[in-house]
């Protein structure tokens, strides 16, 4: 017996040893092929007949390289530096401006050539005629009859003094026309383009939303609707002109609806002017955006205590209810942790309630007595309440807690229920 245990202790000495080597092999072979796979392994996916046919290894090859460019173009769509997003934003607003100055320009000289030309034309009827008249006279004459172009609008128009008034129904028609066209010619990256620089936003509405949607998807294009809801978003934030409520939530419902909850989420905390905040607030808690639904509810402050009880019946989430009923950003809590935790033993919401008081005890009770003592809203009554709560449901150093704390407070006193002949005003008019 001895033998074979001093010859079984030398073999499991050969044992650990090669295994501290191969651990040290292992982990130096992971440094420099942390992406390789062990090439004696059967290929995921596929048999083994499948592995070593040629045939079948390229078309394999050829699904894997296809998923790794859709992996690669949906990292560059999703993820992109929040400074490269600020960068282009204001390159945009920079190429935005100058397109603006150089329209007008070419506005003023186009109005300027075709002036000139009716200047021209009507010079050279004046020499040709009499000249019994005066040439100004005779542009006067030359008006009313509609010698020019057959039309009087026009030649109105490019008489007067104000260029920008006898251009602008002709750029919004060439706008209106030139986007129809792209429409019908397929090229709808470009009519997007179109339709959120047109002059006067004329082409932002939901007309344009009713084309987009009429063309629906293309196979291995973006979504035109979702593109034109990106582009005016993005240009509306960028010269701080919100999205009228009818874009809004037809353009939440599009993002929605292709599963972009990051557009989602940017509109609505940036851009939501479609008057449903409510809808809005409780969308953002049913997808854990905890912390997103705290700084919406920060911006729009017509929220109610009402509200936000019946935000909480609707999305109990233990994080949410934590994030009302403590201090955020260095700002007084939105609701009361007592008023909150008796509310929700009322509506049959008991477990939820529970929890609240089990992570509350876990802090002891200074952590009580802190959340007591900066709770404005809940009275000593209600405290006095919450701890026959507490006491009922198991938790009985919280509900001792929570008593002594309220005797420790100057000029507060247990009131018995069987004493119905207190006062509780008395100390006022003593």
């Amino acid at each position: 017996m001895r033998l074979i245990e001093n010859n079984s202790s030398k073999i499991q000495l050969q044992i650990d040893e090669m295994k501290q080597l191969r651990a040290e092999y292992d982990t130096k072979e992971g440094q420099y092929y942390t992406f390789c796979k062990d090439p004696s392994k059967p290929i995921p996916g596929m048999t083994l007949q499948e592995s070593v046919n040629l045939d079948a290894l390229t078309k394999y090859l050829k699904h894997l390289e296809d998923k790794y460019a859709e992996i690669e173009e949906l990292m560059s769509k999703n993820y992109v530096p929040a400074q490269r997003k600020a960068d282009l934003e204001e390159e945009m607003t920079l190429v935005l401006e100058r397109r603006d100055l150089t329209e007008n320009l070419n506005n003023e000289l186009q109005f300027c050539h075709q002036r000139l030309q009716i200047i021209s034309q009507a010079l050279t009827l004046w020499v040709k005629s009499d000249m019994s008249r005066s040439f100004q006279d005779f542009v006067e004459h030359f008006q009313k009859n509609k010698d020019l172009h057959g039309e009087q609008g026009i030649v109105e128009e490019l008489l007067e003094e104000d260029p920008g008034k006898a251009k602008e129904a002709e750029i919004l028609l060439y706008y209106v026309k030139r986007f129809n066209e792209l429409i019908s010619l397929g090229e709808y990256e470009k009519a997007v383009y179109f339709a959120v620089n047109s002059p006067r936003r004329v082409l932002q509405n939901i007309g344009t939303v009713n084309k987009f949607k009429a063309v629906g998807k293309i196979r291995g294009k973006p979504f035109p609707l979702l593109l034109f809801f990106e582009a005016i978003f993005s240009i509306s934030h960028a010269f701080r002109h919100p999205v009228d409520a009818e874009l809004t939530l037809e353009g939440i419902k599009c993002g929605l609806s292709e599963k972009r909850l990051d557009l989602v989420i940017n509109w609505v905390t940036q851009e939501s002017e479609c008057g449903l905040q409510k809808k809005a607030l409780l969308c953002l808690c049913k997808q854990g955006q905890v912390h997103g639904a705290m700084e919406y509810l920060q911006q729009f402050k017509d929220f109610t205590s009402d509200d936000l009880m019946q935000l909480i019946k609707l999305c109990p989430h233990t994080e949410l209810i934590q994030c009302l009923t403590k201090e955020w950003n260095g700002k007084p809590p939105y609701l009361s942790f007592g008023l909150t935790v008796l509310y929700l033993f009322s509506v049959d919401m008991k477990k939820v309630g529970i929890k609240l008081l089990q992570e509350i005890s876990k802090g002891g009770k200074d952590a009580v007595e802190h959340l007591m003592i900066n709770d404005p809203f809940c009275s000593l009554e209600k405290w006095q309440e919450l701890a026959n709560v507490c006491l009922q449901n198991g938790f009985d150093k919280l509900s001792n807690d929570i008593m002594s704390i309220l005797r420790s407070q100057a000029g507060v006193t247990e009131i018995s229920e069987e004493d119905d002949t207190v006062n509780l005003m008395q100390h006022v008019f003593w």
